[in-house]
């Protein structure tokens, strides 16, 4: 194998926390979140996945609407089940969230949806996302400025979509009252995600909490990620590292090519199809050892906060960004399982 191309220790300047949406919760919890705990399998990571093979998008996936999903930064949230949802009623529940954005701008709450402040929302199905026949449908929310409501998708101002992708037999026991969408992704102004947040929780007796990824889990999304076959757009894989130190903070990036990875992840790997804890283990630690041959720096000292590769990248604030939909079955089913896991 030759030797890869790496990337350069970076300084960033001192950082700032940043402050997720925080929702009003509502008074109870829905019941379907208990019937979830009771029957939860993800207490901790699981010792084996499977690799997201190239994803059959259904027959009735919407062309128009799957390329809003990819190549997009979006903030994760976990959901419990939502009491009493039904897919009959997005015209009403359009109009019903429209008239609340309208009412919760009156109180002076700064949210941006046009210059003429009108602003129009559609909630409607998203097909082709399921896995299984047992997963409920996604759902798409859009809120676009009235101004520009004739150009289609560019008046959009604001965009989330609920899913559950292979939502596994830990959901079963669920009633039939609830819809489970566990994964909510959103891009557009937080003020905004709050107020269309706060609906749903009032709406449906459900709670939003964000997601957050941790180091442990992108490693598994970086070995799983460059497990996957790749036709084109073969980018670099790239791995950032915080370094806690003071004064000012540090990351260091860390880029290789993505043959050389795909060549370490294939000398590592033991079962087509499928991902051991201890293989993602030996796949970092290989990479921590090449980097210290280099440059002497343990990057096992340091914390792991975002992971880039071809299929995807993710950071372990919640953001995320689907490259293609060739993998966004797998990536979906990837982010069921830790929303799930999340609500526990």
């Amino acid at each position: 194998m030759d030797e890869p191309d790496f990337g350069e220790v970076t300084p960033l300047r001192e950082r700032t926390t940043e402050h997720g949406v925080n929702f009003n919760n509502t008074t109870h919890l829905s019941k379907g979140l208990t019937s979830i705990r009771k029957h939860t399998l993800f207490g901790q990571t699981p010792a084996k996945r499977i690799i997201p093979q190239i994803s059959q998008l259904q027959e009735n996936a919407d062309s128009q609407k799957i390329p809003i999903l990819l190549c997009k930064q979006w903030t994760l949230y976990s959901v419990t089940p939502l009491y009493k949802f039904s897919y009959s009623r997005l015209k009403d529940y359009s109009r019903l969230l429209s008239a609340f954005i309208a009412t919760e701008k009156q109180k002076g709450l700064a949210v941006e949806v046009g210059n003429d402040l009108g602003i129009k929302v559609t909630l409607s199905t998203l097909l082709g996302l399921k896995g299984t026949d047992q997963d409920d449908e996604a759902i798409l929310v859009q809120v676009r400025s009235v101004a520009n409501i004739t150009n289609s998708y560019q008046g959009m101002t604001w965009c989330g979509w609920f899913s559950c992708t292979y939502r596994l037999d830990l959901l079963e026991n669920v009633t039939e009252d609830f819809t489970c969408l566990p994964v909510f992704l959103v891009n557009g102004a937080e003020s905004l995600t709050a107020i269309v947040g706060t609906w749903f929780q009032k709406t449906f007796d459900c709670c939003f909490s964000q997601l957050t990824i941790n180091p442990l889990n992108l490693a598994w999304m970086a070995a799983m990620w460059t497990a996957c076959k790749m036709d084109s757009h073969m980018t670099a894989v790239e791995l950032i590292f915080s370094v806690p130190c003071s004064p000012q903070s540090l990351d260091i990036s860390y880029a290789i090519h993505p043959q050389d990875a795909k060549a370490l992840w294939q000398s590592i790997q033991k079962t087509q199809g499928e991902v051991l804890q201890e293989e993602v283990d030996l796949f970092m630690n290989c990479l921590y050892s090449h980097f210290h041959r280099h440059f002497k720096i343990h990057l096992s000292a340091t914390r792991l906060v975002k992971v880039s590769t071809p299929v995807a990248s993710a950071h372990s604030d919640g953001k995320i960004k689907i490259q293609h939909s060739q993998y966004l079955i797998g990536v979906l089913s990837l982010l069921t399982e830790l929303a799930i896991a999340h609500i526990q």
